[in-house]
């Protein structure tokens, strides 16, 4: 879980190499970097589900991912990658927004999250 809090951490900072720089500077979407930023989403939702209170940087983060992403890459002169996988980025950015927030999230328990 901490390796996951730190990952955050750098990639909503923008920090060297996370996908939100690439995305912002370079213009690039950058699968690995999406990989790895979606693994560590994934792992903090399933640890936060319980809890009453979130910390402020996380939630402006997830925040962050659900609503910048999406308007950022919809520009028509963005270098999108291909469509039916940009589509099952941004749906499941959205899943764990809603699942971060709500504690819950909106498929049965037997749901395996496909990587990306």
């Amino acid at each position: 879980m901490d390796d996951a809090i730190q990952v955050l951490r750098r990639e909503f900072n923008a920090e060297e190499g996370s996908f939100l720089l690439r995305l912002r500077g370079d213009l690039i979407w950058d699968r690995g970097a999406f990989s790895r930023l979606e693994l560590a989403m994934r792992m903090v939702c399933a640890t936060y589900q319980e809890r009453d209170q979130l910390e402020r940087w996380l939630a402006e983060g997830f925040y962050e991912m659900a609503t910048y992403v999406p308007g950022w890459t919809s520009h028509p002169n963005f270098p999108r990658p291909a469509a039916e996988y940009h589509e099952a980025c941004l749906e499941r950015i959205g899943d764990l927004a809603d699942w971060f927030f709500r504690g819950w999230h909106a498929y049965d328990e037997t749901h395996v999250w496909a990587d990306l």
